[in-house]
């Protein structure tokens, strides 16, 4: 038996047969059934997968540095897998896999795995899961959250970083102590960052991609690690916080420190979006009532007097070849001077403009407007040499996140023809006095899709490559277009702060599977602020006005809100909206908003612009139901938004916003309190 222990971790590896049989917190046994420590999958030149584990071994030896394992059995049977295995605080784990047979390569290793009680509701044995994914969530029963397994073609829904998951950590939490798992790895690489069921309980999953060629090794030079925590979730963030300052991606800069950042940053302007042809996506793309642009100046002044905000008109459906058909944006719908004449009235009022974008797709059909097709400009201009390609090594079409917008491929971006294409179509938005572009919509995190291409300019199996290209490339953008910030769909994943500094944080896609938590603005709120977008998907009922409630969030962890309008100038209750019977209350929304910009300009701006999260008391108060749509059990949620900073002297700065049209009571260590009506409190303690 191979013995460690690491402050109150303790655990115990039957080396022999390659499973952990002991994990304790304290005196607390967490292990709740049996799993290979090590899973290894490979891909011949075929794309066929193939696999072996430690459970498969028939030579194990144990060294005092760790454990070697060999002898799988055919192909493999020369291979040798060395687990390195050191303890300080935490007990931290890396593994190296010898060369193989040229006919194979490493896709990914999984490490290390242990079986972890299953998560079930009201469960006393069971814990719940800490995931940053959408901004992060609190998850209690594994069965709500849906699978996604990544392969080839992505998916934007993929649990991956750095795309939809944005920090390379996750933490299993029960009542009073938590088992913290997080991979401290400088380059921010390629990984599978997720739990699924295992044995009789589930495993935290680690999946380091290798980025290695045909007959590779594979060597991680840097640890997973393991650390006790306690039962809140901010224990487990605070672990990665303190790792992620002293190991800062590149361009990443405190808020207070980044030259690069316009005035308008600091202001909190309110984003209106809205779109310019139909009302919703799978609507007929016909020229709507804010068509021409400077038809929507009226209403956006309209909400700019009523709540005393700058605004960012922030369009969709904008672009001149089709809605959402990357990457061809360019010219505007309508034309350059209808689209600038917009452009320059906004700046004169003290206004901005942005607009969405598609990301890396090539659109070879839209579905929404028939006559825009590319199927012989792919065929003329070589446009398959720069597309993912599959395992087989051949162009694939994608499987897009919205495929009633499109169809059509990936773009590699490490590749050169891809690179060629991406800049040849965004070229001419770079010049376009823009303010702000998410121009990686439909690319969660900022991320790249995987490519196993062995004719790119790239490994054939995914890894770093794709990190440090995506950081190369958005770097190159950066400069082409100073004057303009980018962003993504969901907050930007860590590895990408430094190039995404604005991004539509998805805080709401969590409800249904648990409870969202700020664990993004906790990590990263020094470095970067985000918007609250424009709440596609949203799962609430939308006959139940709760768009205060989701601005009252954004708000209460410093991102800026967001309202989403119809073309008759009424509020959607998110976008995506057919149904309109129900839209959210105008004048109690233009209030709340109103008075959260004064409280933010007279007592909360130096925590809500650049302050640091803190770990401190919750607050009490009473909660509230709200109903999903579609089916879904309604959920309870706190009546009250709030966040905690770091004051001067140590002291907790808390605020506390109340969305509602009447005065709601809290307390904090005892003490009561109460905020007025579509206000918020600043309390210090």
């Amino acid at each position: 038996m191979y013995n460690l222990s690491a402050n109150s971790l303790q655990l115990s590896i039957n080396e022999e047969k390659g499973y952990i049989s002991s994990l304790k917190i304290g005196n607390k046994e967490c292990c709740a059934g049996i799993c290979p420590i090590f899973n290894i999958r490979f891909r011949n030149k075929n794309g066929d997968k193939l696999y072996i584990n430690s459970t498969e071994a028939t030579r194990v030896s144990a060294t005092s540095s760790g454990i070697v394992y060999s002898g799988f059995g055919g192909a493999f049977d020369e291979l040798s897998v060395k687990l390195t295995i050191t303890t300080d605080e935490a007990i931290n784990w890396q593994i190296a896999v010898s060369s193989v047979n040229s006919e194979y390569a490493i896709e990914y290793v999984e490490l290390p795995k242990a079986c972890l009680p299953r998560l079930i509701d009201n469960d006393k044995n069971g814990g719940k899961i800490l995931f940053p994914y959408d901004e992060g969530i609190l998850i209690t029963n594994e069965t709500l959250l849906p699978r996604y397994e990544p392969e080839f073609p992505m998916s934007g829904a993929f649990f991956i970083f750095p795309n939809k998951v944005c920090s390379q950590f996750l933490a299993y939490l029960f009542e009073d102590v938590g088992l913290y798992i997080g991979a401290h790895d400088t380059k921010r690489a390629f990984k599978g960052v997720d739990f699924y069921p295992e044995d009789k309980g589930i495993s935290l999953q680690m999946r380091l991609y290798s980025g290695a060629d045909f007959g590779d090794g594979f060597e991680s030079d840097y640890p997973i690690v393991w650390k006790a925590c306690t039962g809140d979730w901010k224990s487990a963030a605070e672990i990665y916080r303190s790792w992620f300052e002293n190991n800062l991606p590149p361009k990443v800069v405190k808020i207070n420190e980044n030259k690069a950042l316009p005035k308008w940053y600091k202001d909190m302007p309110l984003v209106v979006t809205y779109p310019i042809r139909g009302i919703h996506d799978m609507d007929k793309m016909e020229p709507n009532a804010l068509f021409p642009y400077t038809n929507a100046l009226p209403i956006l002044e309209k909400i700019k007097n009523a709540t005393g905000a700058s605004i960012m008109a922030l369009l969709m459906h904008w672009e001149g070849t089709a809605p959402w058909a990357p990457p061809y944006v360019w010219p505007p719908y309508g034309g350059e001077a209808l689209f600038n004449e917009f452009r320059d009235k906004l700046h004169k009022n003290g206004d901005l403009l942005g607009v969405y974008c598609s990301g890396f797709g090539y659109t070879k059909q839209s579905t929404l407007i028939d006559s825009y097709n590319c199927e012989r400009k792919i065929e003329e201009e070589n446009v398959l040499e720069g597309v993912c390609h599959s395992p087989e090594n051949k162009p694939e079409l994608g499987i897009t996140c919205c495929p009633y917008q499109r169809y059509g491929y990936d773009i590699c971006p490490a590749s050169e023809r891809g690179r060629e294409i991406l800049n040849e179509a965004y070229s001419p938005l770079f010049e376009g006095g823009i303010d702000y572009a998410q121009i990686l919509d439909q690319n969660h995190g900022g991320g790249q899709y995987m490519c196993f291409a062995r004719e790119h300019s790239h490994p054939p199996m995914p890894g770093e490559w794709m990190t440090s290209n995506m950081q190369e490339l958005l770097s190159e953008w950066n400069d082409l277009a100073p004057n303009m910030l980018f962003g993504c769909e969901s907050a930007a994943s860590e590895a990408f702060i430094g190039n995404l500094l604005m991004s539509d944080n998805r805080f709401e896609l969590n409800y249904p599977y648990g409870t969202p938590v700020p664990v993004y603005a906790y990590i990263y709120h020094e470095y970067v602020r985000n918007f609250m977008g424009n709440q596609c998907g949203c799962p609430f009922e939308p006959k139940c006005d709760t768009l205060r409630y989701r601005l009252g969030y954004s708000f209460s962890i410093g991102d800026m809100m967001t309202l989403i309008l119809a073309p008759n100038g009424e509020l959607m209750t998110h976008w995506g909206t057919h149904d309109f019977e129900s839209a959210p209350n105008m004048e109690l929304t233009l209030t709340f908003i109103k008075n959260m910009l004064e409280f933010y300009n007279e007592q909360a701006k130096k925590y809500l612009y650049s302050g640091k999260m803190k770990l401190a008391s919750n607050i009490k108060c009473e909660n509230i139901t709200i109903p999903l749509f579609r089916g879904q059990p309604q959920i309870t949620l706190p009546r009250l938004l709030s966040s905690c900073w770091e004051a001067e002297n140590s002291k907790a700065a808390y605020i506390v916003v109340n969305p509602e049209n009447e005065p709601v009571s809290f307390s904090i260590d005892n003490e009561s309190y109460t905020v007025a009506p579509l206000n918020a409190s600043l309390i210090i303690k």
